[in-house]
Protein backbone atom coordinates (compact mmCIF):
# COMPACT_ATOMS: atom_id res chain seq x y z
CA UNK A 1 0.00 0.00 0.00
CA UNK A 2 1.60 3.22 -1.10
CA UNK A 3 -0.28 5.53 1.26
CA UNK A 4 -0.19 5.49 5.05
CA UNK A 5 -3.94 6.10 5.09
CA UNK A 6 -5.99 3.04 6.03
CA UNK A 7 -9.58 2.79 4.83
CA UNK A 8 -11.54 1.42 7.78
CA UNK A 9 -14.50 0.46 5.56
CA UNK A 10 -12.15 -2.04 3.88
CA UNK A 11 -10.07 -3.02 6.90
CA UNK A 12 -13.03 -3.99 9.12
CA UNK A 13 -14.63 -6.57 6.79
CA UNK A 14 -11.20 -8.10 6.13
CA UNK A 15 -10.60 -8.38 9.89
CA UNK A 16 -14.08 -9.89 10.29
CA UNK A 17 -13.07 -12.54 7.75
CA UNK A 18 -10.08 -13.39 9.97
CA UNK A 19 -12.57 -13.80 12.82
CA UNK A 20 -14.42 -16.34 10.66
CA UNK A 21 -11.05 -18.06 10.22
CA UNK A 22 -11.20 -18.98 13.92
CA UNK A 23 -14.27 -21.17 13.56
CA UNK A 24 -12.17 -24.09 12.35
CA UNK A 25 -10.50 -24.06 15.78
CA UNK A 26 -13.69 -25.66 17.09
CA UNK A 27 -12.07 -28.95 16.09
CA UNK A 28 -10.98 -29.30 19.72
CA UNK A 29 -14.57 -28.88 20.87
CA UNK A 30 -15.69 -31.41 18.27
CA UNK A 31 -13.18 -33.94 19.63
CA UNK A 32 -14.23 -33.33 23.25
CA UNK A 33 -17.96 -33.53 22.54
CA UNK A 34 -17.83 -36.65 20.37
CA UNK A 35 -15.59 -38.30 22.96
CA UNK A 36 -18.66 -38.27 25.21
CA UNK A 37 -21.19 -39.57 22.66
CA UNK A 38 -19.49 -41.32 19.74
CA UNK A 39 -18.38 -44.92 20.11
CA UNK A 40 -14.91 -44.38 18.62
CA UNK A 41 -11.43 -44.35 20.16
CA UNK A 42 -9.60 -41.18 21.09
CA UNK A 43 -7.03 -41.88 18.39
CA UNK A 44 -9.72 -42.08 15.69
CA UNK A 45 -11.23 -38.82 16.97
CA UNK A 46 -7.98 -37.12 15.90
CA UNK A 47 -9.33 -37.55 12.36
CA UNK A 48 -11.42 -34.43 13.08
CA UNK A 49 -8.42 -32.04 13.23
CA UNK A 50 -6.84 -34.09 10.42
CA UNK A 51 -9.70 -33.54 7.94
CA UNK A 52 -9.95 -29.88 8.98
CA UNK A 53 -6.27 -29.18 8.34
CA UNK A 54 -5.03 -31.58 5.66
CA UNK A 55 -6.59 -29.26 3.05
CA UNK A 56 -3.85 -26.76 3.77
CA UNK A 57 -1.41 -29.30 2.35
CA UNK A 58 -3.61 -30.27 -0.61
CA UNK A 59 -5.17 -26.95 -1.64
CA UNK A 60 -2.99 -24.04 -0.52
CA UNK A 61 -0.76 -23.87 -3.58
CA UNK A 62 -3.66 -24.37 -6.07
CA UNK A 63 -5.62 -21.66 -4.20
CA UNK A 64 -2.60 -19.32 -4.32
CA UNK A 65 -2.39 -19.81 -8.09
CA UNK A 66 -6.16 -19.42 -8.52
CA UNK A 67 -6.33 -16.23 -6.45
CA UNK A 68 -3.49 -14.79 -8.53
CA UNK A 69 -5.96 -14.96 -11.43
CA UNK A 70 -9.26 -14.00 -9.77
CA UNK A 71 -8.00 -11.65 -7.04
CA UNK A 72 -7.52 -11.96 -3.30
CA UNK A 73 -10.84 -10.40 -2.29
CA UNK A 74 -12.91 -12.69 -4.50
CA UNK A 75 -11.01 -15.72 -3.20
CA UNK A 76 -11.61 -14.55 0.38
CA UNK A 77 -15.37 -14.26 -0.20
CA UNK A 78 -15.45 -17.81 -1.58
CA UNK A 79 -13.52 -19.09 1.44
CA UNK A 80 -15.97 -17.51 3.88
CA UNK A 81 -18.91 -18.93 1.89
CA UNK A 82 -17.53 -22.50 1.99
CA UNK A 83 -16.91 -22.15 5.73
CA UNK A 84 -20.54 -21.08 6.15
CA UNK A 85 -21.80 -24.25 4.47
CA UNK A 86 -19.63 -26.36 6.77
CA UNK A 87 -21.00 -24.63 9.85
CA UNK A 88 -24.57 -25.58 8.92
CA UNK A 89 -23.84 -29.20 7.88
CA UNK A 90 -24.27 -30.53 11.48
CA UNK A 91 -28.01 -29.89 11.16
CA UNK A 92 -27.90 -33.40 9.64
CA UNK A 93 -26.98 -34.95 12.99
CA UNK A 94 -24.43 -35.41 15.77
CA UNK A 95 -22.77 -38.49 14.28
CA UNK A 96 -19.03 -38.87 13.78
CA UNK A 97 -19.47 -39.00 9.99
CA UNK A 98 -21.53 -35.78 9.82
CA UNK A 99 -19.16 -33.86 12.09
CA UNK A 100 -16.18 -35.14 10.11
CA UNK A 101 -17.76 -33.87 6.87
CA UNK A 102 -18.63 -30.52 8.48
CA UNK A 103 -15.07 -29.91 9.65
CA UNK A 104 -13.72 -31.02 6.27
CA UNK A 105 -15.76 -28.25 4.61
CA UNK A 106 -14.71 -25.76 7.30
CA UNK A 107 -11.13 -26.81 6.64
CA UNK A 108 -11.47 -26.18 2.90
CA UNK A 109 -13.03 -22.76 3.54
CA UNK A 110 -10.40 -21.95 6.14
CA UNK A 111 -7.62 -22.85 3.72
CA UNK A 112 -8.94 -20.39 1.15
CA UNK A 113 -9.40 -17.69 3.81
CA UNK A 114 -5.88 -18.10 5.18
CA UNK A 115 -4.26 -18.04 1.73
CA UNK A 116 -6.11 -14.88 0.68
CA UNK A 117 -6.66 -12.87 3.88
CA UNK A 118 -3.04 -12.32 4.91
CA UNK A 119 -1.72 -10.97 1.56
CA UNK A 120 -4.94 -8.94 1.10
CA UNK A 121 -4.41 -7.36 4.52
CA UNK A 122 -0.82 -6.50 3.54
CA UNK A 123 -2.24 -4.76 0.45
CA UNK A 124 -4.43 -2.40 2.50
CA UNK A 125 -2.06 -1.38 5.31
CA UNK A 126 1.29 0.48 5.21
CA UNK A 127 4.22 -1.85 4.52
CA UNK A 128 6.06 -0.85 7.70
CA UNK A 129 2.99 -1.78 9.78
CA UNK A 130 2.44 -5.21 8.18
CA UNK A 131 3.66 -7.31 11.16
CA UNK A 132 1.56 -5.24 13.54
CA UNK A 133 -1.64 -5.59 11.50
CA UNK A 134 -1.07 -9.29 10.90
CA UNK A 135 -0.82 -9.72 14.66
CA UNK A 136 -4.01 -7.65 15.00
CA UNK A 137 -5.76 -10.02 12.59
CA UNK A 138 -4.58 -12.94 14.72
CA UNK A 139 -6.07 -11.10 17.71
CA UNK A 140 -9.48 -11.16 16.03
CA UNK A 141 -8.97 -14.82 15.18
CA UNK A 142 -8.04 -15.53 18.80
CA UNK A 143 -11.26 -13.93 20.05
CA UNK A 144 -13.24 -16.45 18.03
CA UNK A 145 -11.00 -19.32 19.11
CA UNK A 146 -11.41 -18.36 22.77
CA UNK A 147 -15.18 -17.89 22.82
CA UNK A 148 -15.88 -20.85 20.53
CA UNK A 149 -16.05 -23.54 23.26
CA UNK A 150 -18.32 -21.32 25.41
CA UNK A 151 -20.61 -20.49 22.51
CA UNK A 152 -20.82 -24.18 21.66
CA UNK A 153 -21.43 -25.26 25.26
CA UNK A 154 -23.75 -22.48 26.45
CA UNK A 155 -25.02 -20.64 23.39
CA UNK A 156 -25.59 -23.93 21.60
CA UNK A 157 -27.54 -25.37 24.51
CA UNK A 158 -29.61 -22.19 24.84
CA UNK A 159 -30.53 -22.18 21.15
CA UNK A 160 -31.29 -25.92 21.15
CA UNK A 161 -33.65 -25.51 24.12
CA UNK A 162 -35.25 -22.48 22.49
CA UNK A 163 -35.99 -24.57 19.40
CA UNK A 164 -37.20 -27.54 21.46
CA UNK A 165 -34.30 -29.88 20.62
CA UNK A 166 -33.33 -31.77 23.80
CA UNK A 167 -31.29 -34.50 22.10
CA UNK A 168 -27.53 -35.04 22.47
CA UNK A 169 -25.27 -32.70 20.55
CA UNK A 170 -26.73 -29.32 21.51
CA UNK A 171 -23.21 -27.90 21.03
CA UNK A 172 -23.86 -27.98 17.26
CA UNK A 173 -26.26 -25.05 17.60
CA UNK A 174 -23.27 -22.91 18.50
CA UNK A 175 -21.95 -23.65 15.02
CA UNK A 176 -25.18 -22.28 13.54
CA UNK A 177 -24.69 -19.02 15.46
CA UNK A 178 -21.21 -18.74 13.97
CA UNK A 179 -22.73 -19.58 10.58
CA UNK A 180 -24.86 -16.44 10.78
CA UNK A 181 -21.70 -14.38 11.44
CA UNK A 182 -20.09 -16.00 8.38
CA UNK A 183 -23.03 -15.03 6.17
CA UNK A 184 -22.71 -11.39 7.34
CA UNK A 185 -18.95 -11.48 6.71
CA UNK A 186 -19.31 -12.81 3.15
CA UNK A 187 -21.97 -10.26 2.18
CA UNK A 188 -20.09 -7.32 3.73
CA UNK A 189 -16.78 -8.25 2.12
CA UNK A 190 -18.38 -8.78 -1.29
CA UNK A 191 -19.88 -5.26 -1.13
CA UNK A 192 -16.61 -3.33 -0.70
CA UNK A 193 -14.15 -2.39 -3.44
CA UNK A 194 -10.50 -3.17 -2.75
CA UNK A 195 -7.57 -1.87 -4.80
CA UNK A 196 -5.29 -4.86 -4.47
CA UNK A 197 -1.92 -5.59 -6.06
CA UNK A 198 -2.11 -7.95 -9.03
CA UNK A 199 0.67 -9.85 -10.77
CA UNK A 200 1.54 -9.03 -14.34
CA UNK A 201 0.36 -11.66 -16.84
CA UNK A 202 3.99 -12.57 -17.51
CA UNK A 203 4.64 -13.08 -13.80
CA UNK A 204 1.58 -15.15 -12.82
CA UNK A 205 2.06 -17.80 -10.15
CA UNK A 206 2.26 -21.40 -11.38
CA UNK A 207 2.78 -24.77 -9.70
CA UNK A 208 6.33 -24.72 -10.96
CA UNK A 209 7.09 -21.21 -9.66
CA UNK A 210 5.55 -22.04 -6.26
CA UNK A 211 7.43 -25.24 -5.61
CA UNK A 212 10.63 -23.87 -7.10
CA UNK A 213 10.60 -21.37 -4.23
CA UNK A 214 11.11 -24.28 -1.83
CA UNK A 215 14.57 -24.57 -3.34
CA UNK A 216 15.32 -21.22 -1.72
CA UNK A 217 16.82 -22.10 1.67
CA UNK A 218 15.35 -19.03 3.31
CA UNK A 219 11.81 -19.75 2.12
CA UNK A 220 12.05 -23.45 2.97
CA UNK A 221 13.12 -22.72 6.55
CA UNK A 222 10.33 -20.21 7.04
CA UNK A 223 7.73 -22.59 5.61
CA UNK A 224 8.89 -25.27 8.06
CA UNK A 225 8.52 -22.70 10.84
CA UNK A 226 4.83 -22.29 9.92
CA UNK A 227 4.43 -26.09 9.83
CA UNK A 228 5.73 -26.41 13.39
CA UNK A 229 4.11 -23.39 15.05
CA UNK A 230 0.67 -24.37 13.72
CA UNK A 231 1.41 -27.92 14.89
CA UNK A 232 2.00 -26.56 18.41
CA UNK A 233 -1.24 -24.55 18.26
CA UNK A 234 -3.47 -27.40 17.13
CA UNK A 235 -1.80 -30.00 19.34
CA UNK A 236 -2.42 -27.79 22.37
CA UNK A 237 -6.02 -27.27 21.23
CA UNK A 238 -6.83 -30.95 20.68
CA UNK A 239 -4.68 -32.62 23.36
CA UNK A 240 -4.46 -30.25 26.32
CA UNK A 241 -7.78 -31.44 27.78
CA UNK A 242 -6.51 -35.04 27.85
CA UNK A 243 -3.22 -33.90 29.40
CA UNK A 244 -4.96 -31.93 32.17
CA UNK A 245 -7.34 -34.79 32.88
CA UNK A 246 -4.90 -37.69 32.88
CA UNK A 247 -1.69 -36.13 34.20
CA UNK A 248 -2.95 -33.36 36.49
CA UNK A 249 -6.15 -35.12 37.60
CA UNK A 250 -8.54 -32.31 36.62
CA UNK A 251 -12.10 -33.52 35.99
CA UNK A 252 -13.06 -33.99 32.33
CA UNK A 253 -15.62 -31.15 32.21
CA UNK A 254 -13.16 -28.58 33.60
CA UNK A 255 -10.26 -29.89 31.50
CA UNK A 256 -12.23 -29.06 28.35
CA UNK A 257 -11.62 -25.38 29.05
CA UNK A 258 -7.85 -25.78 28.85
CA UNK A 259 -8.17 -24.74 25.22
CA UNK A 260 -10.14 -21.63 26.23
CA UNK A 261 -7.34 -20.61 28.59
CA UNK A 262 -4.88 -21.15 25.74
CA UNK A 263 -6.87 -19.02 23.30
CA UNK A 264 -7.58 -16.34 25.92
CA UNK A 265 -3.84 -15.92 26.36
CA UNK A 266 -3.38 -15.94 22.60
CA UNK A 267 -5.93 -13.15 22.29
CA UNK A 268 -3.97 -11.06 24.80
CA UNK A 269 -0.64 -11.97 23.21
CA UNK A 270 -1.66 -10.98 19.69
CA UNK A 271 -3.20 -7.70 20.90
CA UNK A 272 -0.06 -6.77 22.84
CA UNK A 273 2.05 -7.99 19.93
CA UNK A 274 0.19 -5.73 17.49
CA UNK A 275 1.14 -2.76 19.68
CA UNK A 276 4.75 -3.79 20.37
CA UNK A 277 5.48 -4.58 16.74
CA UNK A 278 4.90 -0.95 15.83
CA UNK A 279 8.10 -0.28 17.79
CA UNK A 280 10.13 -3.51 17.94
CA UNK A 281 12.03 -5.42 15.25
CA UNK A 282 10.23 -8.53 14.03
CA UNK A 283 13.29 -10.79 14.25
CA UNK A 284 14.03 -9.92 17.89
CA UNK A 285 10.38 -10.46 18.76
CA UNK A 286 10.52 -13.91 17.11
CA UNK A 287 13.57 -14.91 19.15
CA UNK A 288 12.06 -13.70 22.43
CA UNK A 289 8.73 -15.41 21.74
CA UNK A 290 10.46 -18.71 20.97
CA UNK A 291 12.47 -18.62 24.21
CA UNK A 292 9.29 -18.05 26.24
CA UNK A 293 7.56 -20.95 24.45
CA UNK A 294 10.45 -23.35 25.03
CA UNK A 295 10.67 -22.59 28.75
CA UNK A 296 6.93 -22.81 29.35
CA UNK A 297 6.47 -26.05 27.37
CA UNK A 298 9.36 -27.68 29.23
CA UNK A 299 7.75 -26.69 32.54
CA UNK A 300 4.36 -27.99 31.42
CA UNK A 301 5.78 -31.42 30.60
CA UNK A 302 6.74 -32.03 34.21
CA UNK A 303 4.28 -30.04 36.32
CA UNK A 304 1.81 -32.01 38.41
CA UNK A 305 -0.04 -29.17 40.14
CA UNK A 306 -3.30 -27.82 38.70
CA UNK A 307 -2.79 -24.08 39.27
CA UNK A 308 0.72 -24.24 37.85
CA UNK A 309 -0.57 -26.09 34.78
CA UNK A 310 -3.18 -23.41 34.02
CA UNK A 311 -0.59 -20.62 34.41
CA UNK A 312 1.93 -22.44 32.23
CA UNK A 313 -0.65 -23.03 29.48
CA UNK A 314 -1.28 -19.28 29.53
CA UNK A 315 2.46 -18.55 29.17
CA UNK A 316 2.90 -21.12 26.36
CA UNK A 317 0.18 -19.36 24.40
CA UNK A 318 1.73 -15.93 24.99
CA UNK A 319 4.99 -17.31 23.62
CA UNK A 320 3.63 -18.70 20.36
CA UNK A 321 0.82 -16.19 19.74
CA UNK A 322 2.73 -13.89 17.37
CA UNK A 323 5.09 -16.35 15.70
CA UNK A 324 2.80 -17.11 12.73
CA UNK A 325 2.34 -13.46 11.65
CA UNK A 326 6.02 -12.75 12.35
CA UNK A 327 7.24 -15.51 10.06
CA UNK A 328 4.72 -14.57 7.36
CA UNK A 329 5.46 -10.84 7.37
CA UNK A 330 9.25 -11.32 7.54
CA UNK A 331 9.19 -13.66 4.54
CA UNK A 332 6.75 -11.71 2.35
CA UNK A 333 8.54 -8.48 3.29
CA UNK A 334 11.77 -9.95 1.90
CA UNK A 335 10.11 -11.12 -1.35
CA UNK A 336 6.92 -9.03 -1.84
CA UNK A 337 6.75 -9.79 -5.55
CA UNK A 338 6.21 -13.48 -4.71
CA UNK A 339 3.49 -12.86 -2.10
CA UNK A 340 0.86 -15.17 -3.64
CA UNK A 341 3.31 -18.05 -4.05
CA UNK A 342 4.77 -17.62 -0.55
CA UNK A 343 1.27 -17.39 0.91
CA UNK A 344 0.29 -20.63 -0.83
CA UNK A 345 3.38 -22.44 0.44
CA UNK A 346 3.00 -21.14 3.98
CA UNK A 347 -0.66 -22.01 4.13
CA UNK A 348 0.22 -25.47 2.81
CA UNK A 349 2.50 -25.71 5.85
CA UNK A 350 -0.54 -25.23 8.12
CA UNK A 351 -0.99 -28.96 7.47
CA UNK A 352 1.43 -29.24 10.38
CA UNK A 353 -1.74 -28.90 12.41
CA UNK A 354 -2.89 -32.21 10.91
CA UNK A 355 0.41 -34.06 11.46
CA UNK A 356 1.89 -32.80 14.75
CA UNK A 357 -1.22 -33.59 16.90
CA UNK A 358 -1.06 -37.22 15.73
CA UNK A 359 2.59 -37.42 16.76
CA UNK A 360 1.79 -35.73 20.07
CA UNK A 361 -1.15 -38.10 20.66
CA UNK A 362 1.02 -41.17 20.00
CA UNK A 363 3.77 -39.82 22.27
CA UNK A 364 1.24 -39.15 25.05
CA UNK A 365 -0.06 -42.72 24.74
CA UNK A 366 3.47 -44.00 25.33
CA UNK A 367 4.36 -41.48 28.07
CA UNK A 368 2.09 -38.56 29.02
CA UNK A 369 4.81 -35.85 29.18
CA UNK A 370 6.23 -37.20 25.92
CA UNK A 371 3.66 -35.32 23.84
CA UNK A 372 4.72 -32.01 25.38
CA UNK A 373 8.38 -32.87 24.77
CA UNK A 374 7.53 -33.16 21.06
CA UNK A 375 6.24 -29.59 21.23
CA UNK A 376 9.42 -28.43 23.00
CA UNK A 377 11.43 -29.75 20.06
CA UNK A 378 9.17 -27.82 17.66
CA UNK A 379 9.72 -24.62 19.66
CA UNK A 380 13.50 -25.11 19.65
CA UNK A 381 13.39 -25.06 15.85
CA UNK A 382 11.49 -21.76 15.94
CA UNK A 383 14.28 -20.26 18.07
CA UNK A 384 16.84 -21.57 15.59
CA UNK A 385 14.81 -19.96 12.81
CA UNK A 386 14.97 -16.55 14.48
CA UNK A 387 18.72 -16.86 15.09
CA UNK A 388 19.54 -18.23 11.63
CA UNK A 389 17.75 -15.46 9.75
CA UNK A 390 19.99 -12.76 11.23
CA UNK A 391 20.79 -10.18 8.55
CA UNK A 392 19.19 -12.49 5.97
CA UNK A 393 22.23 -14.75 6.12
CA UNK A 394 20.37 -17.89 5.07
CA UNK A 395 21.41 -18.44 1.48
CA UNK A 396 19.07 -19.08 -1.41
Amino acid sequence: MSSDKIKMKILIPVLLATFVMSFADLVGTGVDELKQTANVSGYILQLIPFVALIWFFLLSVPVGIWQDKVGKKRALVVGVAVTTVGLFIPVLGNTFTVILFAFALMGIGNTIIQVSANPLLMDIVPADKASSFLSLSQFFKSIGSMIGPFVAAMGGKWLANLLGDHSEGSWRYGLYLFGIVSVISAVWLASVKVDETRSEDSNRATFSSCFKLLGNGYVFMMVMGIFLVVGIDVAMNSNIGTFLEQKIGIDAETAKYGKSMYFFAKMIGTFVGAILLTRLAARGFLIGSSIVAIGALAALAFTSEATSAWVIIFIVSLGVSNIFPLIFSITVGKMPERANEISGLMMMAISGGAIIPFIVGLAMDAWLPGGIIVLVICAVYLLYLGLATKENKVSA
